[in-house]
């Protein structure tokens, strides 16, 4: 269980999480999401590939909507890499947002229908933010090693993108 905060204004909520990120250097416990066709996806549906998972606890809200511009502007530079946007939002309103925002080179996915976010440790599970995902980065390499984590430990933050996108950089 890791412990993150939360500071609206003046005030610092505690929220736990089920658990820890996967550890580095382990295989990556496989998934499955759901794409804005329902359709669901696993660790295999992206064989071959370098995986970022930018976990956020929803698109509707101005720090993760900011993760999501950020991670597709990095995005088209990298090869062999796929950028996956890990929400509890519904597929609808993720494709509606990345529609409306102009994102080509995030896929957003859905933990509706999924342990993913118990398997990942990353459900948060108290205060008004229950149910949802902490903000989290998790890069696993093309032979699905996870290879860089990274839990924003206050809510409001962005993740170090130039710490995430440099463990890239070194495979």
């Amino acid at each position: 269980m890791a412990k993150l905060t939360f500071k609206p204004g003046n005030d610092e909520i505690i929220i736990n999480t089920n658990g820890e990120l996967p550890a580095v250097g382990i295989k990556a416990p496989d998934f499955t999401l759901v794409d804005g066709r329902l359709n669901e996806v696993s660790l295999a549906s992206y064989a071959g590939k370098k995986k970022i998972l930018n976990i956020v606890p929803s698109l509707d809200t101005p720090v993760c909507a900011a993760s999501a511009r950020t991670f597709n502007e990095k995005a088209n530079h990298l090869k062999d890499t796929v950028v996956l946007m890990v929400s509890a939002d519904l597929p609808f309103a993720q494709g509606r947002f990345c529609e409306s925002e102009g994102l080509k080179h995030v896929f957003p996915v859905s933990t509706f229908r999924s342990s993913f976010a118990d398997d990942y440790g990353v459900r948060l599970v108290d205060s008004m933010l229950k149910g949802l995902t902490a903000r989290a980065v998790i890069i696993i390499d093309e032979n699905d090693k996870v290879i860089y984590t990274e839990l924003v430990t206050e809510i409001t933050h962005e993740p170090n993108y130039d710490e995430a996108l440099a463990a890239l950089k070194d495979l």
